[in-house]
Parts: C-alpha cells; structure tokens; sequence
C-alpha cells in the first residue's frame, strides 16, 4: 500500500514542482517593426488596416496599449534597451550616428556591439545554454555570444557593402543560407520592403535550419516608408500590410521547430509628421561655437548640436568650461523664446541624468511635434525651413504619446488576450530572459508576469 506524504513535505514537493515549471527555458523568437505604432495594430479596423497575423498577438497572448521609450526614441537606442533592459546612459548607444561634427565619420552609426557596454539576451540565452541567431538587428556588429550573426551594417550602398556585411557575420552563414533560399542576401543599405521579404526568408531559413533558442529579427520597411510618406499614410499602410505577412511566415516557421515557444513583437519607437527643418548649427555659427574653414566644411567645435530626429544633444568640447556652459545656454535661452524655433523645452545635465540619457551631452533640446533637426550641410542655410523630403519623424522625448510603441507576446504560459496597459520598455528584455529560464540581473526594471 503506498503511503501518503505527510502534509508539509506534499506542499513542499509541489512547490518544488512549480518552481521547477517556471524555471523552464522556452525558446523566444523577437520580432521588431521597426517604427510599429500600438494602435495600428490595436484599432487596425477603424484605420482600415489588414493585419490578421500581428491581430492575433491580442487574441491569443498578452500586449501593452502602449511602451514608454527612451531618450532619444530612435532606432539603435531602443533597440539596444530592447535587448539590455538599461537606458542609453548605461549601454552607452546614445544615437544612432557617432558623435561627428568634423564629419570624418561619413555618416557612421553605432554599428559595433563593443559600444555596448550593458549585458544583452543574446549573453544570457548563451549562458542558459541556449543557441542564439540573429537577422539585422541593431548594434549586431561582433556581437559576442550569437551563433548564427547576419549583422547589420552599411557604408555607401556600393556592391562592396555586401561584402562587408559578409565579413562581419558569421563565417560562411550568408552563403550558407543563400544556398537554402535560391536568392542572394540583402544589401546592408537597403531597408525597403523588398529587403525586409528578403530578410524575412533568410530569417525562416535561419529557423529551420539551425533552430536557435533565442532569435532576433528586425524588420525596417516600415520606418523607412513613414519617414517618406508619413505616418498613416497610404504607402505606409500597404507597406504594414506585406509585413504583416512576413510575421505570418516567421511565426509558423518558429512554430514548426519550436511548438513551445514564446514570440515577442516589438518596436522602437511610435511617429509623427513633420513640415519643418531646424538647423542648429546656424545659430552656433553665429555665436563663434561652430567655426567654419575656407572649404565651408567645419573646421573647430566649442559646442556642437548632435541631431537626434525631433531631439538634439548638445555636447561641449570642455563640459566643465562654466563660461563656455554659460554661453551655450544663452543661446538656448534666447532661441527657446522665439517661437520659430520650435523648442518644446531644454534639459540641463540634471535633467538629462533623470531620463537616463546621453551623458556626453550637457544640454539636450525637445523640439515641437512637426519639427525635426537637420545635420550639418553647409554654413548658408538659415535656422528653420520647410522639410521637403522627410514626412515622418521619431526622436522625440518619450513623454510624447506620439512616441509610445509596441510591445506584444504570445505563446505557451502566456495569457490570452490580456492588456497590460502601458509598459516601460526597460521591463521587455528581463521578461524574455526570465521566458529563457536566463537572468539579465542589471535590468533597471522587473520582468513582467505574464501568466494567466
């Protein structure tokens, strides 16, 4: 006759059972869209959107209405936060471009994972034991502890850049997966929609046939439209529309090698439209902080604007120079009251500090919804005119509701049609290392419980 446990080992054994099942590492697929704006997805009817794959994030899993960003909400920040769980000021990818007023950089980004200075997902799955593959993501370049790496990275959009590209992934991955796709890999420079179906089919190729636990897989088409159109747009639409498809495709691919698994569908940033340009530079050539050569080029920087979209960071060539602060700030002073500049307010470094953003720059400047900052392109053009090419912008403080984003998840243990009302984005990173059975102990805040 079996014996019944006593009363408190029984409670203790089921405990440890319990445990046991929430310490189980699932395998999690993070999808980004990039510039994913939560109600395109969360009122897709009354917008006349087709969806039918990112609408089924809110029927059978658990999403925000909206995530809360960081300062600045632009592309390579977020996603670095995305995959870190930490502000700019403690991962250290501050912008997208490097800081570059002699322009020596031609336009280079935060490319390279050793900016990084925060522990990511991909190092935690690696040390749960888990394989990890990555598409395009952001900040991908050398990114230690992924297996399977198609970094993102451009220089000029010549054919040499996929060469490039090539050599900065993992050796012999892309012609590896080209030959399972039938078709050449996408250009480093191309984020249009032909090259997000691109990535997507190597992506499902990555999936099934190295079936890493941890993947990421970033898509661009979207921003890239927005920016062009505008947000809402019709372009933009259709363009959501295809990639819609193109979750559906990555979906069942997870799905099929991993039944069990956890997808998360996230963005970096919401949007806004924009009609004017604000060019800072010439108002610091006025004051003699931006000194001009014979060539019209930049030749010497007391203060520089660093253009963050619709947010600029000022950064001083000697941030403990108090007159030089002094002198920065009255002319921050003087353009904050003009109505024509377009500012929406002025952080110091304490302010700063409090948004957990760049540390490098002394002074960081909101510029209104509509605005948006230009880079230096000669020392002629005057402070404001109107923006003929760019409809859409991001970049914006992230108070802006304009600049919530997305944040969706679905798969097994997680509920079913379940709002989590609006979320910081510090939390998704914990929340899909504690899905991995991994830990991210430096997140700067706790995971999220998913359960029913």
């Amino acid at each position: 006759m079996r014996r019944a446990l006593p009363q408190g080992l029984l409670a203790l054994a089921l405990a440890l059972l319990a445990a046991a099942g929430e310490a189980r590492a699932a395998p999690v697929l993070m999808i980004s869209i990039d510039g994913l704006r939560p109600a395109d997805v969360q009122d897709a009817e009354a917008r006349g959107l087709k969806v039918p794959n990112l609408r089924r994030f809110l029927a059978e899993g658990t999403y925000a209405t909206g995530v809360n960003g960081v300062l600045p909400t632009v592309t390579y920040p977020s996603h670095t936060t995305l995959i870190t769980g930490v502000a700019p000021a403690r991962h250290g990818i501050v912008n997208n471009t490097t800081y570059d007023p002699l322009q020596i950089n031609q336009g280079g980004w935060f490319w390279y994972a050793q900016d990084d200075k925060a522990r990511t997902l991909w190092d935690a799955a690696h040390d749960a034991g888990l394989t990890t593959g990555n598409v395009h993501w952001p900040v991908s370049v050398a990114a230690k502890n992924v297996t399977w790496n198609l970094a993102q990275i451009w220089r000029t959009g010549h054919p040499d850049d996929r060469n490039l590209v090539d050599a900065v992934s993992t050796p012999g991955l892309i012609a590896d997966l080209e030959h399972a796709a039938h078709l050449p890999y996408a250009a480093g420079k191309d984020e249009d929609l032909p090259a997000d179906k691109n990535r997507t089919r190597f992506g499902v190729e990555m999936i099934a046939k190295h079936k890493p636990g941890f993947m990421t897989m970033y898509l661009a088409a979207l921003d890239h439209t927005q920016h062009e159109t505008g947000p809402g747009s019709a372009e933009s639409h259709a363009v959501l529309e295809a990639i819609d498809g193109f979750v559906g495709e990555l979906v069942t691919a997870e799905l099929k090698v991993h039944p069990d698994a956890v997808i998360a569908l996230v963005s970096d940033h919401g949007f806004a439209a924009v009609d004017t340009v604000i060019n800072l530079y010439r108002p610091f050539i006025d004051a003699g902080l931006v000194t001009l050569g014979p060539d019209g080029k930049i030749a010497s920087v007391e203060a520089a604007p660093w253009g963050s979209g619709g947010s600029i960071a000022i950064r001083l060539a000697r941030p403990d120079d108090a007159a030089l602060k002094a002198k920065v700030k009255a002319v921050l002073d003087t353009l904050a009251a003009d109505p024509a500049a377009k500012f929406e307010r002025v952080l110091d470094t304490a302010g700063i500090a409090a948004e957990g953003a760049n540390p490098e720059a002394s002074f960081y400047v909101n510029l209104k919804l509509g605005a948006v900052a230009t880079p230096f392109v000669n020392g002629t053009l005057p402070l404001t005119f109107p923006s003929p090419s760019t409809k859409g912008m991001h970049g914006y403080f992230p108070a802006a509701p304009e600049m919530r984003s997305t944040f969706m998840i679905m798969g097994k243990g997680v509920a079913k049609a379940r709002s989590l009302g609006e979320i910081d984005m510090r939390a998704i990173a914990p929340t899909l290392a504690k899905l991995m059975g991994a830990a991210l102990p430096d997140a700067e805040k706790p995971a999220i419980n998913l359960g029913k």
